[in-house]
């Protein structure tokens, strides 16, 4: 079995990434690899790995949406209750992930996270389906629960509290914004031997462009 493993292979050929045709800007860069993305009609192409850490250094991750990104940052909300909520109002060290199969590119940004304003999380809360808003006010995510039947009951209890009116964006919920400290971009190559340039923030709000050995 862990020879079949070892044995999955690709070759990376679809395109190369050249420090002297990037954008000087981190984001420009992004906004111009996100085009690319969207324009390939990849499924859920927001989707990013989040990597936080608890004060004593254990790191956890898992996936989330990016809902918007500019000068600011990369945008996404959650529950500030759950795990990740608590490990980033102990350490706002994080880091994101985006991978790109079809294209073959991942992007790696680590920054400092800090909450979004309470009108950007109102207003995308007021935004989703009724469903959605619902779930996120009956979950306690993260916490340990008898069945999923807690989950249902609760649903049920706040379907009936909401005939005619939508709900309100509890405390609990809302966004976050990555304001990123360094950005590397990956392109996959031939023989492993990948492109990866690293944008790393300096004093005077210049960014450093490196390659990185694959």
């Amino acid at each position: 079995m862990n020879q079949k493993i070892a044995a999955l292979r690709q070759d990376y050929r679809l395109a190369t990434l050249n420090e002297r045709e990037v954008a000087a800007h981190p984001l420009q860069q992004f906004e111009h690899w996100w085009q690319e993305v969207i324009q390939s009609e990849l499924e859920e192409p927001n989707a990013m790995t989040l990597a936080t850490s608890s004060p004593d250094g254990k790191p956890s991750a898992r996936i989330v949406l990016l809902k918007s990104f500019n000068e600011q940052g990369f945008l996404f909300f959650t529950n500030y209750e759950s795990r990740k909520g608590k490990e980033m109002a102990a350490n706002p060290q994080v880091s994101l992930l985006f991978f790109w199969k079809e294209l073959e590119r991942q992007v790696r940004i680590e920054g400092t996270v800090i909450k979004a304003p309470a009108e950007v999380s109102d207003e995308y809360f007021n935004s989703r389906p009724v469903g959605s808003r619902i779930g996120a006010i009956a979950s306690p995510q993260s916490e340990v629960i008898a069945g999923r039947e807690v989950l249902e009951d609760r649903v049920r209890e706040l379907e009936a509290g909401h005939i005619g009116h939508a709900p309100q964006r509890p405390e609990h919920w809302g966004g976050y914004i990555v304001a990123p400290l360094e950005v590397e971009f990956w392109q996959g190559r031939s023989s492993r031997l990948h492109d990866r340039l690293r944008y790393t923030l300096e004093s005077g709000n210049i960014w450093k462009i490196e390659r990185l050995a694959p």
